[in-house]
């Protein structure tokens, strides 16, 4: 064991000053790897099981090193976890004061500029205005706040128009010009970071900096010794994003807003003007009307002429704002943004119609008001390892799912490392006492249209022993919304089993009501197979439908599929198959969540014996016994959970 492992054993000094510490070897070996890289600023590959405590044994590690460290996360959860709690807890136990700092992307930050522009935008027909009292209550809290950041303010939704008027993105912020710079919380922000020795941030954040699409001023990166990615299965989707175009017609919309604001504050809001910038947002509300109903992703190929028509119509009618813009003569810091802001909107939707089919994947993306225009290049990873070769330091990525099996080979190359050293940490979890793995038989293959009948019949018994206490999880939307209609419609159903349904509610709202409820059913969808995190017995069964494979129509799937096989590839086995064993792993990951857990993950796929690469999903996952018994499942259920109401009926007692 080397010095960071033993930091982190029975005789420690984390064992003495963290509450509940556990000595565990497998965050020992991890620690120890971890040190290595960060000495070596090598770049290394952990997957680490439930229950290692891999975000300690990257920490210890890291604190210690005496280097100019980033650590990434998935979530905003882990996010403020590592620097509200983590964090400061390791630096007092190990008696290793350091500056951290916990950087978000701007959007999440008050922009006093556009605070003070509001009252103009609220006056302006067309607009959906922000609620005077939202207003209000920002304003009070822009006086008392130091950081800016918007998740202090309580009182206002999420969803509240008030937070697109108050806060800046990079096609509005002002920069060196704003009136507001030299108290600019995401300057302030900035500047902490680059002055800590540990930053927080998130993973969009880190990869829109590492793009050269920059959210704040001044690159994260020069000066950085070590990245550390947690959560980082998710890297090589998000990087497609950055490494892609984005271009939605919610641009042109506050384009317009923002112009008329600005025009009004400044005097040269005249009819000519005004003309133009009706011409614009009534451009991008004819494309959106061509779309018709919301779809999610609808291939370029499939869009009507009439669309496409209408995106150039757009194009011109943005070019005839920047020349009025430019031919008012004002030297206005807020004009001069808009003016610069129209040419890029222009300039992106030039490209996004010139892009040719060999370069990538093109699509729309439907929701609510608005539409996004996307394309996706057919590979990211020469992408990323050019970022990481210019910027020579330790990347460490880290999750619960990197390898297929022992193999590191899929992930390793989505992102463009497969030199990287890597290592596999196994759970401390003893998975052949805490949990089934209950496969089913006779059931009807996944096209089938009675399969989701099916794989209720086969839940039901499971629901019934372990009295609720079970996740649906579903692959689809439209399987979980049978799903519900079906179990509603079961007499009695509801009042003995709470159902609770993604999309009826916030994810952390119907999470929080099953944890409180105990004997609840919830159904999800692809957001609750992972960073979904409920112990002990309130969560007893695991039902998934089908293996998760990704839907062969989504476009960015498609560019991933088609660079694979323009390489030499076999689309099926390089991509779909190792991503859909690592997303089974993400699921079956719900149910132990600590030692004393214990249940039935039932895996609803006749595939999975009939289909020679069954074997690969089913040796990915931890050792759980298999059973393909129902009755056996339901009284493993009935054993355990009397098992424990009798313990907690003894503590009570006690």
């Amino acid at each position: 064991m080397g010095e960071f492992g033993a930091l982190l054993g029975a005789d420690g000094p984390l064992a003495e000053a963290v509450p509940g510490f556990e000595s565990r070897r497998e965050q020992q070996e991890m620690a120890d790897w971890v040190g290595e890289a960060l000495l070596e600023q090598s770049v290394l590959a952990v997957e680490a099981g439930t229950g290692t405590g891999k975000t300690f044994a990257y920490l210890v590690p890291a604190l210690l090193s005496g280097r100019h460290v980033i650590v990434s996360t998935g979530t905003r959860t882990l996010q403020d976890q590592l620097y509200h709690r983590d964090l400061p807890m390791l630096a007092r136990a190990l008696g290793r004061p350091v500056r951290v700092a916990l950087l978000k992307g701007r959007s999440n930050y008050l922009c006093r500029h556009r605070l003070a522009l509001a009252g103009h935008v609220g006056s302006l027909p067309g607009f959906e205005v922000p609620s005077a009292r939202s207003l209000k209550r920002i304003q009070r809290w822009a006086g008392l706040t130091r950081s800016g950041d918007v998740a202090e303010v309580t009182g206002v939704r999420d969803d509240d128009p008030v937070w697109p008027v108050v806060t800046s993105t990079r096609d509005n912020c002002l920069g060196l010009e704003c009136p507001e710079y030299a108290r600019c919380h995401v300057v302030a922000a900035r500047r902490e970071a680059q002055a800590a020795d540990i930053v927080v941030v998130n993973h969009h954040l880190l990869l829109a900096d590492l793009a050269l699409k920059d959210e704040g001023f001044g690159e994260l990166l020069p000066g950085t010794e070590a990245v550390i990615l947690d959560e980082a299965h998710q890297v090589p989707d998000i990087a497609a994003q950055f490494f892609g175009l984005n271009v939605g017609s919610r641009q042109g919309v506050a384009l317009v807003r923002d112009t008329l604001a600005e025009l009004a504050r400044t005097g040269h809001l005249g009819e000519p003007l005004r003309e133009r910038l009706h011409a614009i947002e009534g451009a991008f509300a004819q494309a959106l009307a061509c779309l018709g109903s919301p779809r999610e992703r609808i291939e370029w190929a499939a869009l009507p002429d009439a669309f496409i028509e209408a995106l150039h119509t757009a194009q011109s009618a943005l070019h005839l704002l920047v020349e009025a813009l430019a031919g008012t003569g004002s030297d206005d810091s807020g004009l001069r943004q808009c003016l610069r802001r129209a040419e890029t909107l222009a300039e992106n939707l030039q490209r996004m119609l010139g892009f040719a089919a060999e370069e990538g994947i093109r699509w729309v993306e439907v929701a609510g008001r608005g539409f996004t225009l996307g394309f996706s290049p057919f590979e990211v990873a020469d992408r990323l390892r050019e970022l990481m070769a210019a910027r020579p330091c330790a990347w460490i990525f880290t999750s619960a799912t990197l390898a297929v099996g022992e193999d590191f080979t899929h992930f390793l190359g989505r992102i463009g490392a497969i030199e990287a050293r890597t290592l596999r940490v196994a759970s401390p979890f003893d998975f052949e006492r805490q949990a089934l793995l209950y496969l089913p038989r006779g059931l009807p293959d996944p096209s089938d249209r009675a399969h989701t009948t099916a794989v209720l019949a086969t839940a039901l018994p499971l629901v019934e022993a372990a009295d609720g206490r079970t996740f649906l999880l579903f692959t689809s939307h439209r399987a979980l919304k049978e799903a519900a209609r079906l179990l509603r419609g079961r007499t009695g159903f509801e009042q003995r089993y709470p159902l609770l349904v993604q999309g009826e509610a916030p994810r952390e709202s119907l999470l929080r009501r099953f944890r409180e409820l105990e004997h609840a059913v919830l159904l999800g969808t692809a957001s609750f197979w992972e960073g979904v995190d409920v112990r002990g017995t309130a969560l007893a069964v695991v039902v998934i439908d089908k293996l998760p494979f990704a839907s062969p129509d989504d476009p960015l799937l498609k560019a991933r599929l088609e660079g694979i096989r323009r390489a030499g590839g076999n689309p099926f086995y390089d991509h779909q198959l190792p991503q859909a064993v690592l997303a089974l792993k993400q699921g079956f990951g719900r149910l132990i969540r600590d030692r004393e857990d214990f249940g039935v993950v039932a895996i609803c796929d006749p595939r999975l014996r009939s289909r020679s690469y069954g074997r690969l999903f089913v040796g990915s996952l931890p050792p759980a016994r298999v059973v393909d018994e129902g009755e056996e499942a339901a009284a493993f259920l009935r054993r355990r959970l009397a098992e424990a109401g009798a313990a907690a009926r003894a503590l009570g007692t006690a």
